[in-house]
């Protein structure tokens, strides 16, 4: 029977070749259908391929009755319903690896070219204007080239830039001693790259802690003359800290492919002459166009042959009667993740998750995904997801392992998620509670009765009189509710844990006051 592929999208030639050689697969270019029609045929066809004009939303699946797989050419689905699809069995897969030499040449390409003024000389002499002088530029011989996020991108740029000879410091959250020295890199907190550096470059999603993560703080670390490059996400940057720091003279030069806002008519930041800038074009090369729409079409291939896809980016199907057994482990475990990697402060080495009770009879393999979704999600973003959690964990270096048992440990249901680093090892257990749904129920080795959501507070102390006053009286100084409590010792007089749920999120100078009381050891927020 032929298997119908509609592409609705403009893709590389080159890229959906092997759909048109493949046998039994007949392919359809639909770029210039207008909705109307793409609604009234797309039940037609048994795949789809989009980039991200086309929106595929709830009610365009809902059209599509024989839709069985969908091909994203490039990293982002944002424009595809992705729960909508799982729901009607549809596999979504996209190219998560297709711009990377791309991007990574991009990012070297924009430092060279800001390192010798390569734009400032070519508009200068474009203007008749023949000045030498003016355009002395730095070399990158010797210079300390700074790496925020050590990802696929940013491993491919340290590459790169260890051949121009210059020396590397990275930071990045899941990058271990081991691997630093595997790269021949040198590994730092986010402080030490933002001291050291000669050379700034961001290599990390936009989340909520990496918004602005670039800030007038940030500046203020750096050596004078730092030139920065970002052709990671806009919104990283700060761009008014940015601009300030460079009228400043803090910041030597900033090369730029991404801003807060795209497309933009106004940006003050390109009056600079210290600042060159592109469109939006790390991977706008013709290879990165045709790699990931190759690699959406053999996945295609792969799918209508029975095969494992490689890239899948939704829930792999299982039989209804199973997914209705373990979907509601899914959140729970994606929330002990979640709250646990605010625990951890080395990178993860190893991941253990410990299944008790009637759990352990279930499958278990996708709820151990949601649980390592939840503990990356924190530092990758939207980029790690429920099937590709497990392999972004391998990437990184970090081992699971899985471990079932009957017993009940006192609980009908129990998950708990341990994770090792270099010299700590943090745990978290949680339950489901019939009719009342997740708890938490273990940090560490104490017990709570926590619901995961919302706004945490976790304390380390010591169980001392007055503690919980002091603490409460200075939360009230900053205005700050708490909502429900949790306390539990290890003995009398010994180490104590507070767990709460506040009213809001709680800020990094909060916490700071709190660690001054002297009977806390640490005070963290988490937010769920």
């Amino acid at each position: 029977m032929t298997f119908k592929v509609l592409i609705a999208d403009p893709l590389s030639d080159d890229g959906i070749a092997p759909l048109k050689q493949a046998d039994k697969i007949t392919v359809d270019i639909g770029t210039d259908w207008s909705k109307e029609e793409l609604d009234k045929r797309i039940s037609e066809y048994d795949a789809l391929l989009v980039r991200s004009q086309t929106q595929v939303t709830r009610n365009f699946i809902t059209k599509a009755k024989n839709l069985k797989i969908i091909g994203r050419a490039g990293v982002g689905v944002d424009n595809i319903d992705l729960e909508a699809a799982t729901e009607h069995g549809i596999i979504v897969v996209n190219a998560p690896n297709g711009n990377t030499n791309s991007a990574a040449e991009h990012t070297v390409a924009m430092m060279m070219a800001l390192s010798r003024k390569i734009p400032q000389a070519y508009l200068s002499l474009k203007n008749k204007l023949w000045d030498r002088k003016k355009y002395i530029g730095t070399e990158l011989k010797n210079k300390t080239l700074g790496i925020i996020g050590l990802g696929r991108i940013g491993s491919e740029v340290a590459y790169r830039a260890r051949g121009q000879r210059m020396n590397i410091v990275a930071y990045d959250p899941f990058l271990t001693e081991d691997q630093a020295k595997k790269f021949g890199i040198e590994i730092g907190s986010l402080e030490e790259v933002l001291k050291k550096a000669d050379f700034i470059t961001i290599h990390t999603p936009l989340l909520k802690e990496t918004r602005h993560l670039l800030n007038k703080e940030a500046f203020a670390l750096m050596k004078t003359g730092v030139y920065i490059i970002n052709c990671a996400r806009g919104g990283i940057i700060d761009e008014e800290a940015l601009y300030d720091a460079i009228e400043e003279k803090k910041v030597a030069g900033a090369a730029l492919d991404v801003f807060e806002e795209e497309p933009f008519f106004e940006n003050k930041l390109l009056n600079l002459p210290e600042v060159i800038a592109t469109p939006h074009l790390g991977a706008s090369t013709v290879e990165a166009q045709e790699i990931v729409a190759i690699d959406v079409s053999e996945d295609v291939i792969r799918f209508k042959n029975g095969d494992a896809v490689r890239n899948p980016v939704n829930l792999p199907s299982v039989t209804k009667e199973v997914l209705s057994e373990i979907e509601p482990y899914f959140h729970l475990a994606e929330k002990l993740g979640q709250f646990l990697i605010h625990l951890a402060k080395e990178p993860i080495e190893g991941i253990n998750l410990y299944y008790s009770g009637d759990v352990a009879k279930t499958k278990i393999e996708p709820i151990t995904r949601n649980a390592v979704k939840g503990l990356l999600t924190r530092h990758l973003g939207d980029h790690v997801n429920d099937v590709n959690a497990l392999y972004l964990a391998e990437k990184r270096g970090i081992t699971i392992h899985e471990n079932k048992t009957s017993t009940t440990q006192g609980f009908t249901n129990l998950i708990r998620v341990e994770v090792s680093t270099k010299s700590d090892k943090r745990s978290v257990a949680g339950t489901l509670l019939n009719g009342l749904g997740p708890r938490i129920v273990k940090v560490d080795d104490y017990s709570v009765d926590v619901t995961p959501k919302g706004h945490l507070l976790v304390i380390h102390h010591i169980d001392q009189p007055g503690v919980i006053g002091k603490m409460g009286s200075l939360l009230a100084t900053m205005h700050i509710n708490i909502a429900t409590m949790q306390v539990d010792r290890a003995k009398v007089g010994g180490n104590a844990i507070m767990v709460m749920t506040v009213d809001r999120h709680i800020e990094k100078k909060a916490l700071e006051a709190l660690e001054k009381l002297e009977e806390i050891h640490a005070a963290i927020a988490i937010d769920l």
